[in-house]
């Protein structure tokens, strides 16, 4: 059974199905259950949909983190990056520079 916060989001995503912000809340909800499977695809859509909606960008690229997929996660976090300085996101980008930095220096 999944908890009332997921229904919750859901019932609000049929009035509004491609809505960046109840997705991207639906997949945060999905980590906080272990459930990445569900996490990562609408990561995914997220992307298709909104790829300018950068916040999409961090969570997703530290789930390709958890996963093992490092090289994966330093792409989408490059093109949060580049996403986040175009729309003057100054804050999202440092976070996922950060993000980035941790996993290219963290074998020194």
């Amino acid at each position: 059974m999944e908890n009332s916060r997921i229904e919750q989001i859901k019932a609000f995503l049929k009035d509004t199905p491609q809505d960046a912000f109840l997705n991207y809340a639906l997949a945060i909800e999905y980590i906080g259950l272990d459930e990445s499977d569900k996490a990562k695809s609408i990561f995914i859509q997220l992307l298709d949909w909104h790829p300018d909606y950068t916040a999409t960008y961090y969570h997703h690229g530290k789930l390709l983190l958890k996963e093992g997929k490092k090289e994966d996660a330093i792409s989408i976090f490059n093109i949060g990056i580049k996403k986040a300085e175009l729309q003057k996101e100054l804050h999202t980008a440092a976070e996922l520079r950060s993000a980035l930095n941790e996993i290219l220096y963290d074998d020194e």
